[in-house]
């Protein structure tokens, strides 16, 4: 290997290590700060910001530039807020997806084309649905069939 491939490598391990750091940085503070602001100690403090808030309009004469202050204050809040909510979300979500993938290929007789139902598509999810609903029925009207039972007809127009 010559000295300039030897480089590449260690600059894209370098560049690549720069990513995940910052990428741990924002969700350890995404995990804190949802954890902060989702209290009731977050609350409260926000209802007395808008409180103070409140009071002062007197002082300023409810000016433009009052009423600017709060809605451009809220507006920041509320826009960088929304990122750290759905990075929080979508680790519990997968989170969730995982241990139930877990789950369902640790039980005997559960179906393992279950895994990972959320890369299917809507109509794929609709049907799968429905299914669930005709073994609910089936159950309610008979109580001798296990509930558990798929017709093979059903399962199969489901993993196609």
């Amino acid at each position: 290997m010559s000295k300039t491939q030897t480089e590449k490598p260690k600059k894209g391990e370098q560049e690549r290590d720069f990513f995940c750091v910052v990428s741990d940085a924002f969700r350890v503070f995404a995990r804190r700060s949802s954890v902060i602001l989702g209290s009731a100690w977050a609350f409260a403090g926000a209802a007395l910001v808008i409180l103070v808030w409140l009071l002062t309009g007197p002082t300023f004469h409810f000016s433009d530039t009052w009423q600017l202050i709060i809605n451009t204050a809220t507006t920041i809040i509320t826009f960088l807020m929304v990122f750290l909510i759905q990075n929080t979300q979508n680790r519990d979500a997968k989170a969730v997806h995982l241990k139930l993938d877990e789950l369902i290929r640790a039980i005997k007789n559960a179906r393992n084309e279950l895994v990972d139902l959320e890369d299917l598509s809507d109509e794929e999810l609709q049907k799968l649905e429905a299914q669930f609903q005709r073994m609910r029925r089936r159950a309610e009207n008979d109580d001798r069939s296990p509930s558990r039972l798929v017709d093979p007809v059903e399962s199969a127009a489901i993993t196609r």
